[in-house]
């Protein structure tokens, strides 16, 4: 009997790991372990038309499942195409294991066609990169890599497989990788330290992120919030972390500019934050993010992010969950019934504020409601109608989130996932990885024309595999994003405003997303009236698979929209 090679070897260890999808796009020098991929059912090869459709299947898939997941691209080339969405992948905490063939460790001297260092080009973007040149070792470093990716931070990781290691004979035990146990919290002496910074706050102020939900801790933030009468700031915040209907959500620091989220932080007296880093802006402040003498306490399992930019009073390299919990049982017994009364009296004033913000924003939306172009309000409010409770929602329409979460308000974990990383073209391919992750549940995917134009390939993939998720271009015929931060940009150096450069507009020609839909296997229909509007959400959740919805859309309505983010129009 001839011996197992890697290239079987392999497979048998993802599978003894849970691993039931990989995803990827084939080549070459990985037709040996994808033919050998054939034998074993019990993981579905998904196939997409482009490494950046790969990874941002992936990502959403690993997103939903919050375990490691299998991504399968193609020598250097392949990567190179990847790179962009692995990106995204890292700012977020995907648990992604990237795995890439190339010819074999004994060209190396040749420095053959495709022939590329993939261990340099991957490591930007990853958490660990390597390389395998000792067949005995293949499946070490796989276990490796699985623990790699999902150790928190959790992110992406990287395995160069040369050909010939993987048709070389594997005598590897397979065996599950050991994954770590990371729940833990500081000695008590230490949690009753930080609570006496915090008790006697006025003004206090909670940063929190993706963490939160990564640990399970939107009750323990809750309770601490609502406790010690703090405003709740997201920042690197793209799950749902807490209720954004709870009165003490305040929304999104600045994900652009520094200014904003100074303006908004540095007022507080007290400052805890907690499973994200500060601040995650494209522009950010290099000074003067807390007052004077302020406590800062920062909590979280990325020991990398604490005090890596500003000075903290406290930091705990801790699990949130646990902390959160210890801190809330700490504060409850030092404040005293004063402190407690005025901690109440604050949620109540900020319940009453967002409300009345609420009432104004939705009647400024009404205003719109007949309209040409259509204004996003219209058709969020049509389809809040129409979802069912336990809908999942991928949003990557950033100019459009405001609307979308004013009427489908995000409420549960793993209900609402936001685009991170800032890698344009994740909404279409995200949605379908969250559906392939949750066949039972309505899953929609908000996406922008020009974002979706990086990754329209990913059509095909959920036409093939019948993965019945919606999608909606938020067809605003140009990449508003732009337009919006370059009126900053002028209003920061007194430039008067002018025409938009051209590059920012997406017309002529217009873009038919639902006839391009339809050449990729799925069914669409565009929307331009508000008589459509009902009768195309209607069509899309019918529709027995992929449905899209072409929704066009104003493409500037000034001083009516804050983007998700918090930098306003």
């Amino acid at each position: 009997m001839a011996a197992r090679t890697g290239r079987f070897a392999m497979i048998e260890q993802f599978m003894a790991d849970g691993v039931t999808h990989m995803f990827g796009n084939p080549g070459t020098v990985e037709q040996g372990f994808l033919d050998a991929l054939e034998d074993y059912p019990d993981i579905q090869y998904i196939l997409s038309l482009q490494e950046a459709v790969v990874v941002g299947i992936a990502d959403g898939y690993a997103r939903a499942t919050r375990k490691p997941t299998i991504v399968q691209l193609h020598s250097g080339v392949g990567l190179g195409n990847g790179i962009g969405m692995m990106y995204q992948a890292k700012r977020g905490h995907a648990p992604l294991v990237v795995i890439a063939g190339e010819s074999g460790v004994r060209y190396d001297a040749m420095e053959a066609q495709m022939w590329a260092d993939l261990v340099d080009m991957a490591a930007p973007v990853v958490k660990w990169a390597t390389r395998v040149v000792d067949p005995g070792s293949l499946l070490r470093v796989l276990r490796r890599a699985m623990k790699e990716a999902a150790t928190p931070p959790m992110g992406p990781v990287f395995v160069s497989l040369p050909m010939d290691v993987l048709d070389a004979p594997n005598d590897e035990e397979i065996v599950p990788t050991s994954f770590l146990e990371f729940r833990s919290v500081a000695p008590r002496t230490e949690i009753d330290r930080a609570a006496k910074h915090l008790a006697g706050a006025s003004r206090p102020m909670i940063i929190a992120g993706d963490g939160v939900a990564s640990s399970d801790a939107q009750p323990e933030l809750t309770r601490l919030a609502e406790l010690w009468g703090a405003e709740v700031w997201g920042a690197d915040w793209s799950e749902v972390n807490m209720d954004h209907t709870h009165p003490q959500f305040k929304g999104m620091l600045g994900h652009m500019f520094g200014d904003h989220s100074k303006g908004i932080v540095s007022p507080a007296d007290a400052v805890l934050i907690c499973g994200t880093y500060v601040f995650p802006e494209v522009f950010p402040e290099l000074s003067g993010m807390f007052g004077p003498g302020v406590p800062v306490i920062h909590v979280d399992l990325d020991a990398h992010e604490i005090a890596k930019n500003f000075p903290v009073t406290m930091g705990f390299v801790s699990d949130p969950k646990l902390t959160l919990a210890a801190l809330a049982d700490a504060l409850d017994g030092m404040m005293d019934d004063g402190q407690k009364a005025a901690a109440a009296s604050r949620g109540a004033e900020m319940g009453a504020a967002k409300q009345q913000d609420l009432e104004a924003a939705r009647a400024r939306d009404r205003s719109f409601h007949n309209s040409l172009p259509l204004h996003a309000s219209m058709f969020a409010e049509e389809l809040a109608k129409h979802l069912p409770p336990d809908v999942i929602i991928f949003d990557e329409a950033l100019t459009t989130s405001p609307e979308l979460t004013r009427y489908i308000t995000p409420t549960a974990p793993g209900s609402y996932f936001l685009t991170r990383g800032g890698s344009l073209g994740v909404g279409i391919p995200g949605a379908i990885g969250i559906k392939i992750a949750n066949p039972d549940k309505v899953v929609f995917g908000f996406t922008g024309d020009g974002g979706s134009m990086y990754t329209i390939q990913a059509l095909w993939t959920a036409a093939k595999y019948g993965v019945a998720a919606k999608f909606v271009v938020c067809n605003n015929h140009s990449y508003e994003l732009l337009k919006l931060n370059i009126e900053e940009y002028w209003e920061e150096r007194d430039i008067p405003e002018h025409n938009f450069p051209i590059g920012f507009s997406l017309t002529e020609p217009d873009i038919k997303f639902a006839e391009l839909a339809q050449s990729l296997g799925v069914a669409g229909v565009r929307v331009e009236k508000p008589d459509q509007i009902g009768p195309a959400i209607e069509r899309a959740l019918n529709h027995d698979g992929p449905f899209l919805i072409d929704l066009v859309i104003a493409n500037q309505v000034k001083g009516t929209r804050t983007i998700a983010g918090a930098d306003k129009a």
